[in-house]
């Protein structure tokens, strides 16, 4: 279980999604994109646009269930990027590695990149934006809805208190 919650917006995603872009701009002219689904459809889409790149391809591969993580399936692979010569490989986030370990089996010769990166699968990625702790989990905005929370002082005392330490951890 995560010690640490980390929210990020649709507004923060796109932001860092194309900090990602502008980086990879220095990088060799890619043929296409695969996507790792399905956190890194909505990163690619975004890539895609911005560095002006038509093809793209999807891979699936299932690591986790809620806040578990499993064996991973490939339940889709990426047939049309080959090995993964001229191919920009995206995902959300890489995290322990397990998807990273089977993407990098599947298109060796892909250049691998996360917009956001925890030190465990690091090593795995050419390019990333931002580095989160481990024991962090995000909450992408496709996860999360947003609700009205009422004040503190409209809650009974013992709710309160406790979503009161809840901030304070996430802090």
């Amino acid at each position: 279980m995560p010690n640490h919650y980390f929210t990020v917006t649709w507004d923060q995603l796109h932001r860092d999604a194309r900090a990602l872009a502008w980086r990879l701009l220095e990088s060799e002219n890619f043929t296409g994109i695969v996507a790792v689904t399905r956190g890194g459809l909505i990163p690619a889409a975004i890539i895609a646009r911005e560095l002006d790149i038509r093809l793209i391809e999807t891979v699936s591969i299932v690591t986790y269930q809620e806040e578990t993580i499993g064996e991973p399936v490939v339940t889709k692979a990426p047939a049309a990027a080959g090995d993964g010569a001229g191919f920009l490989l995206i995902d959300d986030l890489v995290d322990t590695g397990t998807t990273a370990r089977v993407a990098r089996a599947l298109l060796p010769k892909a250049h691998f990149a996360c917009v956001y990166a925890k030190p465990a699968g690091r090593p795995l990625v050419d390019t990333f934006v931002t580095e989160v702790p481990q024991d962090t989990w995000i909450l992408f905005p496709w996860d999360t809805e947003p609700q009205f929370t009422p004040p503190l002082a409209r809650r009974p005392k013992s709710q309160a208190m406790n979503a009161a330490e809840e901030d304070r951890k996430r802090l």
